[in-house]
């Protein structure tokens, strides 16, 4: 009964302690849902044997055992950071994601940039020639772009096109773009380790699904044998999506989110410019995509 008369004897609760409660339980429950379904489970798992296994050794005057437990527990630390790296580091991007910190993120328009991506990805499918752009959002990849070969070139579809031609030397790798500019080509990107994908899913799939599982990027990927654009976002792969699908997904990932929303009519009520002439590719491509382009802008009204 001691036990019981302690805790009844505490002081108060103010508060000061329900808001740390409030902040400890979210924060747990955060953890939880972001190790749901990865190896950290096991991970957890095992770190809860410890633990139990340490307070059973102290009330069973189990000396050796509590004694290993105690002397483990550091170079258990730098194994865990070591194996599950990757989790960590997917769990800190998650975080930087939050709504809180989306609020600093810097407004910028990518109208334009959207539409070129759209072109050049429906011309490389046209031409079926394999391509994989990584979109930059939130959280920086100068780690890919330092291992690629810088550009700082503004974004044109015919840029791209020209990246991705089998006789370029930069065609071997991925292109990413931050903002409305290309920062670099031939960029390798980690591929997956998800054991989930089918087996039809190539490299420049897994590359980009091994990058998006790990930041908040989007890639667009140009399958070589299928001609098939796919979209990529948090590990997830829509495929099959046409161009003007491809405008629609790319506006609701990359267009600021703190940017008021429009109507449906408004998105497209001016016609973007034609692309630049004189790229030495097929002209039927390229004025029948600036074409569509302008015709959904008022093709409701005719």
């Amino acid at each position: 009964m001691a036990w019981l008369t302690s805790f009844l004897r505490r002081p108060p609760i103010g508060w000061w302690d329900l808001i740390d409660i409030l902040v400890v339980s979210l924060l747990i429950y955060e953890v939880l849902k972001l190790i749901r379904g990865t190896r950290a489970v096991q991970m957890a798992l095992g770190g809860a044997f410890f633990v139990a296994l340490f307070y059973g050794s102290r009330w069973g005057h189990l000396e050796t055992i509590n004694w290993l437990i105690r002397n483990m527990v550091g170079y258990l630390v730098f194994a865990v950071i070591v194996l599950f790296q990757s989790d960590i580091r997917r769990a800190l991007a998650h975080l930087g994601r939050a709504p809180f910190f989306r609020y600093f993120a810097k407004p910028e328009s990518a109208e334009e940039s959207i539409e070129e991506l759209a072109v050049a990805a429906s011309l490389l499918s046209a031409q079926h020639i394999g391509a994989i752009v990584a979109i930059e959002r939130q959280i920086g990849l100068r780690n890919y772009i330092e291992g690629g070969i810088p550009l700082d070139a503004l974004l044109t579809y015919d840029l791209l096109l020209s990246i991705f031609q089998p006789t370029s030397p930069l065609h071997d790798g991925a292109v990413i773009v931050q903002d409305d500019r290309v920062a670099a080509a031939a960029c390798f990107l980690p591929l997956t380790v998800n054991p989930k994908l089918g087996k039809e899913l190539g490299s420049r799939h897994r590359a980009a699904i091994g990058l998006t599982e790990e930041n908040d990027s989007v890639a667009i990927v140009i399958s070589e044998e299928t001609g098939s654009i796919s979209i990529v976002a948090d590990g997830q792969v829509e495929r099959g999506v046409d161009a003007d699908t491809l405008r629609v997904r790319l506006r609701s990932l990359v267009l600021p989110r703190r940017a008021a929303p429009r109507s449906g009519p408004s998105n497209t009520a001016q016609p973007q410019p034609a692309p630049p002439v004189g790229s030495g590719f097929p002209p039927p491509l390229r004025s029948g995509e600036a074409r569509r382009s302008a015709e959904r802008a008022g093709g409701s009204q005719t």
